[in-house]
């Protein structure tokens, strides 16, 4: 059993991809053991009305309300937002923080400007994938600039997609200095540095991102780690957060970090039992 059970990365079925809904996925979070957990659908600020997020912002927002008056007293449930390309247009976002009262948001980029996201890309054939990641990298050290976020979510997005498509391993240490400039400015900040699951359920069977880059994080003086599942199912929920706090502790972390009216609570990592 591990204590302090949270997933602060999860999707409701008011993210584009999701599949079940808020008051479902509460029932299958206390069913998995957990004790917290965050729902935290997209919002890709570049698309924001193009793709009516304008009206799934909303909706989640609502829908995460009911379910923490439904589960009062049995699982803490944080209203949180999974924030895409906020620096692409500073001024949306903020209105959209500004808008409800979040827990708790999580920082990604998801596409490089004007392009489709990663996901979306049917083949990296004839793509410059360190150039790619270069400038998939400056994105994100614009986000971190911006800062107005909790946690990085999925610093290492892209590789899921390039292993997928061509099951070829992206070597991340042709733009080591990159990424030291990313994790420097994170902990510069103090920004949480999130370990997400999803790739040990995708054909990468990693965690993102690595426990190079979580250890290096720490090095470089960073001190909160989040930890999310990225789940967008019902039995998704807590999957890898062991494994993610394992990777934690070797890394030299020995706590990680839930937020609550944006402010962080530090949660001790024991896994003795």
């Amino acid at each position: 059993m591990i204590k302090n059970f949270v997933d602060i990365h999860t999707h409701t079925d008011n993210s584009p991809d999701g599949k079940h809904n808020a008051m479902y996925l509460c029932e299958c979070a206390m069913t998995a053991g957990l004790r917290a957990i965050a729902f935290t659908d997209h919002c890709e600020v570049d698309v924001y009305k193009r793709d009516h997020y304008d009206r799934i912002v909303r909706q989640s927002y609502f829908a995460i309300l009911k379910a923490i008056n439904a589960f009062e007293g049995e699982i803490l449930v944080l209203k949180g937002i999974e924030l895409g390309e906020a620096h692409y247009d500073i001024k949306t976002s903020e209105e959209i923080l500004a808008a409800q009262q979040y827990d708790f948001v999580l920082g990604a980029v998801h596409n490089l400007r004007g392009q489709d996201d990663f996901y979306f890309i049917p083949t990296f054939e004839g793509y410059d994938l360190k150039a790619l990641m270069s400038e998939y990298f400056d994105e994100i050290l614009g986000l971190i600039e911006w800062g107005n976020f909790d946690s990085l979510a999925h610093l290492t997005y892209p590789l899921r997609y390039f292993f997928e498509r061509s099951q070829k391993r992206f070597d991340l240490s042709v733009l080591s200095h990159k990424i030291d400039d990313i994790l420097s400015l994170l902990a510069e900040k103090d920004k949480a540095l999130e370990i997400n699951t999803k790739g040990l359920r995708s054909p990468i069977n990693e965690m993102c991102p690595s426990f190079e880059i979580v250890k290096r994080f720490k090095e470089l003086g960073g001190e909160k780690i989040t930890v999310g599942s990225d789940a967008h199912y019902g039995h998704e929920l807590g999957a890898g957060i062991k494994e993610a706090e394992e990777v934690a502790l070797a890394a030299g972390f020995k706590t990680k970090f839930i937020y609550q009216d944006r402010e962080p609570f530090e949660l001790i990592i024991d896994h003795s039992n």
